[in-house]
């Protein structure tokens, strides 16, 4: 079964508690700038909302990268950056859909979510159940999917 994180923003209170466990997890660090899940603030409509890569079926990062510097792993579904193999080309920066693949200066190569192998630290380390790693077929990942391959580009009429 694979599972993936599931985000309900209505949960979330900016605490930034998943990009500090990302961070350490990651870069035994606690610094927000470092880490692999980001927190929107919304400021006019008064929300929060955590945002990290989806790991889509059709991963255009990792059909893009010229190296096969990303990869699936057959255990959690991630698609993962290996650094030893990257460039920094940013070309899956660029793929992305979603802006969820970040180019880091300091290293000179690309870092997303790579589900923390199974035990992602920001599901772990939100207080109020905002990310959750949960069976993917609960995710609505598929409606996700749906909404951003849309080529309906008619205008739509109020009422």
């Amino acid at each position: 079964m694979q599972k993936s994180l599931y985000i309900d923003a209505n949960k979330c209170t900016g605490c930034l508690q998943c990009e500090m466990a990302c961070s350490y997890e990651n870069y035994g660090v606690f610094n927000i700038s470092k880490s692999r899940i980001k927190v929107f603030n919304f400021e006019h409509a008064g929300r929060k909302v955590p945002y990290t890569c989806t790991q889509c079926a059709e991963a255009w990062c990792l059909h893009a990268c010229p190296v096969d510097a990303i990869t699936l792993d057959a255990l959690t579904g991630a698609k993962v950056v290996n650094d030893a193999t990257c460039v920094g080309c940013k070309v899956c920066t660029i793929a992305c859909p979603f802006g969820t693949v970040n180019y880091v200066a300091e290293t000179g190569k690309v870092q997303k979510c790579d589900l923390c192998g199974g035990d992602p630290a920001c599901a772990s380390a939100c207080p109020t159940g905002a990310i959750t790693y949960v069976d993917a077929n609960w995710t609505g990942l598929d409606k996700m999917q749906q909404w951003a391959g849309k080529t309906d580009t008619q205008p739509r009429a109020n009422g």
